[in-house]
């Protein structure tokens, strides 16, 4: 039981990963040669928030990181 409750958090982290790939790459832009590059303003935004601890993001990026919470606690309702 374990390892299939396990199987449904790990292919939620892949949906949730996969996401953010597919919002990142699409504000991106793609080169000849495959290379990507994220606009400037994202790039700061980004590095901002991955260096902010939680408690001093904005209400608007706590929210965000809130929808997402919010799928792992259904999942671990669903399999209670």
């Amino acid at each position: 039981m374990i390892n299939d409750f396990r199987e449904l958090v790990a292919a939620l982290a892949h949906e949730q990963w996969s996401g953010w790939m597919i919002y990142m790459l699409g504000k991106s832009k793609q080169l000849d040669d495959g290379s990507i590059v994220i606009p400037s303003d994202l790039s700061w935004r980004w590095k901002r928030q991955m260096s902010t601890a939680y408690h001093n993001l904005s209400e608007d990026e706590k929210e965000s990181d809130r929808v997402e919470a919010d799928r792992f606690i259904r999942l671990f309702q669903a399999n209670e």
